[in-house]
């Protein structure tokens, strides 16, 4: 028996962009700016080559699904558990075939009694062969018999119960696989939304350059007029490079989603994949408030009740007398390959194992107890599983909450820094002010699009624990 176990509820991590932009714009000694600067951007180019030189596919949730589905090693592991329950199964089919057998026996002996009775079945016993000298020292005697025994199940109750049992294994692991499959789903689908996190923050970094590349030509240009210091060009600067430097980390976190979603479909790695959609935000109330009964774990699970309860009707059935037959034909002669004298033998046979030392009341004792722990795990899973949708229920809650509160930051950002950039080209503001609002205005927006991954994780994990 297997036993299936609930997946728990991951963790829903900033996996995709591990970067936060940082706050912080102390101005460093120049000699070490110079130095950093240009370690960062050799970072940069090195990180951009590597990407310009991977082959970028696009491919959307439903084809990698798709794919997933149906080369994923952990499915075709299960497809062959399948199969070697199947096969299993097949075996039983001995209780209702015959079993026939071909035997040739070449032997030779002086053994008074085997020596006469070997002749007998030649059938070549003379008057002679009586002779008391002879009978009590034969000379050395050969025989050479080719024999064909036949065997026939009749009724095996215990056997055709085994058999019922064995059938439901396969209906077990077929369970098992569709399990498995909608578990790969689910990995997909939180590859695809790392993956899709990774671009969107990498877009917000692009857009939050351009800006700060604005800021740099403005001041560069009041620079060289003489109306900033030389440190607020430094900071524009040292700003541009931790963020061209975060960019090339979001590249990075592209090219290693990617290449989970590539072993998710064990397909090579190496492609870097562009996503083609992004999944939109269900509401909590759009789910049931209950698991699904026919859920494929419980399904398995109850399956596997019923291959017990068949096993102990198995074990009760042994109890009664069997009825089988059997037959023999055979060829004896004194000569290899020679076939002189036939004989056969038919016949049926009734058992009746009436004491077997109560192995048997023992075994459907043992039977009976781990089936009655089958199915307190069976109550066990389902009421955890439940617990744990009302749970994951109220986190999609908070995720919609805070995805709409997020909207708002960045409204508020998007707003601030405008008025900043207003008030810095009027001089009323240092760039120091308006690099903080830019910083603050990027986070809030990293910030809004891992609350939308967050809720999206959320929505494919529901749908997993409510599958059918």
């Amino acid at each position: 028996m297997i036993q299936l176990n609930q997946v728990e509820a991951p963790a829903l991590p900033y996996n995709a962009m591990s970067i936060i932009l940082r706050k912080d714009m102390n101005v460093k000694p120049l000699k070490y700016l110079l130095t950093s600067l240009l370690t960062i951007a050799g970072l940069l180019y090195f990180s951009n080559v590597a990407l310009s030189q991977t082959a970028i596919k696009s491919i959307g949730l439903d084809e990698a699904i798709q794919v997933a589905t149906t080369n994923n090693k952990n499915v075709t592991i299960a497809q062959m558990d399948e199969k070697i329950a199947f096969s299993n199964y097949k075996q039983t089919e001995a209780i209702y075939l015959p079993q026939v057998s071909l035997s040739y026996t070449a032997l030779v002996t002086n053994n008074p009694l085997n020596a006469f009775g070997i002749k007998l079945q030649q059938r070549r016993i003379s008057e002679n062969d009586f002779s008391p000298a002879l009978l009590n020292n034969p000379s050395a005697t050969a025989d050479f018999m080719m024999r064909v025994d036949v065997q026939q199940p009749l009724i095996n109750m215990d056997k055709i119960y085994q058999r019922k049992s064995a059938l439901k294994q396969t209906e077990l692991y077929q369970f098992k696989t569709q399990r498995t499959k909608e578990y790969i789903i689910y990995q997909v689908q939180q590859a695809y939304l790392q993956l899709q996190l990774a671009y969107e923050g990498k877009k917000v970094l692009e857009a939050s350059l351009k800006t700060i590349n604005g800021i740099h030509k403005f001041t560069s240009d009041r620079y060289a007029q003489g109306l900033l210091q030389k440190t607020d060009a430094l900071n524009v600067e040292v700003q541009i490079k931790t963020t061209e430097t975060q960019i090339a980390e979001a590249n990075s976190n592209i090219a290693n989603a990617s290449d989970y979603l590539s072993l998710l479909m064990n397909v090579p790695e190496g492609t870097v994949y562009a996503t083609t959609e992004f999944p939109l935000v269900a509401s909590a109330s759009k789910f049931a408030d209950s698991l699904a009964t026919g859920r494929a774990d419980f399904k398995a699970m109850e399956i596997a009740i019923q291959s017990y309860n068949l096993a102990i009707e198995s074990s009760k059935k042994s109890y009664l007398p069997k009825l089988n037959a059997f037959a023999n034909y055979q060829l004896n002669d004194s000569r290899a390959l020679g076939f002189g004298a036939n004989a056969y033998m038919a016949g049926l046979q009734l058992s009746w194992d009436i004491f077997k030392g109560n192995q048997t009341k023992n075994k459907i004792s043992t039977q009976t107890l781990e089936r009655n722990k089958m199915t307190e795990e069976l109550v066990k899973q389902k009421e955890e599983s439940n617990l744990e949708l009302q749970k994951i229920k109220r986190q999609l809650a908070d995720a919609q909450f805070k995805i709409s509160q997020q909207q708002l930051a960045v409204n508020m950002a998007d707003e601030a820094l405008r008025i900043l950039q207003n008030r810095y080209a009027q001089g009323l503001v240092n760039t120091t002010e308006v690099l903080t609002a830019q910083t603050q205005l990027a986070q809030q927006k990293l910030f809004y699009q891992q609350a939308v991954y967050t809720a999206n994780s959320t929505v494919a994990y529901i749908q997993y624990l409510t599958s059918k």
